[in-house]
C-alpha cells in the first residue's frame, strides 16, 4: 500500500487561491512523479476545475473539502455530491472540524459518494468518533485532535496515543478504511512517526499550503512516509 499525502487547500489567502493554488498542485504532480506515492489535494471549490486541468494525466486525485446532505434543487449555496461528480473531482473531505456533519448525513453522503463512484475521506475528531464513523465504510479515515489543528505542534509528538488508539479502535470495527492522521504536521520526521505509529498517511494543511516551498515540504513528507513503511 502506497502512503497518503493528502493536502487541504482551506481558505487561506492568497495562498489557497489563484496562482498560489496552481502553484502546489504542479509541485503535488512532481512529487507523485518523483516518488509514487499518492497525493490528494483538497483546494475550494472556485479552484477544482484549475486545480483538476493542472493534474490530468498525473496520479494525482483532486477531492472537494465538503458536500452537502441535499438533493440538487432548490438549495442555494450547498454542494449537492451530483454537482461534484459533474465537476470531475475523485472524492470528497466530510466532516472536517471546521465544517462537521451529524452522523446521518455523514452516512447519507457516503453511501451517495459510493453510488456515484466517489472516494469518501471522513474525519473526526478523536479515537472513539472514529471508530464510529468507520462503521459507515468510508474510503479514508482521517483523525485529527482539533485543538492541535494549524498549531504547528504535530498530533504524532503531542499526542501519540490518539494514532494508535485510533488504528486500534477503527481496526476493531473496519478492516478495510486506509487511516490517516492530522493536526500540526509539518515535517517529514511528523510523518514519519505518524506511519511508524499505524497510519497509511497524513491530512495536511497550513504545513503546505503556507510553506515558502511547498514543494520541498510535501517531498520531504512523502520520503519520510515511503521510509516508514519500507
Amino acid at each position: 500500500m502506497k502512503p497518503i499525502i493528502a493536502v487541504n487547500y482551506k481558505a487561506y489567502y492568497p495562498y489557497s487561491f489563484g496562482e498560489n493554488a496552481l502553484r502546489i498542485a504542479r509541485d503535488a504532480k512532481r512529487v507523485w512523479e518523483e516518488t509514487g506515492v499518492e497525493v490528494i489535494l483538497a483546494p475550494p471549490f472556485t479552484e477544482i476545475y484549475r486545480v483538476l486541468k493542472e493534474v490530468e494525466g498525473s496520479g494525482v486525485k483532486v477531492f472537494a473539502q465538503h458536500a452537502d446532505p441535499v438533493e440538487p434543487g432548490a438549495v442555494t449555496g450547498y454542494i449537492p455530491v451530483e454537482g461534484l461528480k459533474e465537476a470531475g473531482v475523485h472524492g470528497v473531505i466530510l466532516n472536517h472540524s471546521e465544517h462537521r456533519l451529524k452522523i446521518a448525513d455523514i452516512n447519507a453522503l457516503i453511501i451517495k459518494a459510493r453510488r456515484l463512484g466517489l472516494k469518501t475521506l471522513a474525519c473526526a475528531d478523536v479515537p472513539e468518533t472514529g471508530a464510529a464513523i468507520a462503521l459507515l465504510k468510508p474510503d479514508m479515515i482521517a483523525v485529527e485532535p482539533p485543538e492541535l489543528i494549524g498549531t504547528g505542534v504535530s498530533v504524532s509528538k503531542a499526542k501519540p496515543e490518539v494514532i494508535t488508539n485510533s488504528v486500534s479502535m477503527i481496526r476493531s470495527v473496519n478492516k478495510e478504511a486506509l487511516i490517516l492522521t492530522g493536526a500540526g504536521i509539518t515535517t517529514g520526521e511528523d510523518v514519519y512517526q505518524a506511519v511508524k505509529l499505524g497510519t497509511i498517511g497524513v491530512l495536511v494543511a497550513s504545513g503546505i499550503v503556507k510553506a515558502k516551498d511547498p514543494y520541498s515540504v510535501m517531498k520531504d513528507m512523502a520520503l519520510n512516509a515511503l521510509k516508514a513503511v519500507s
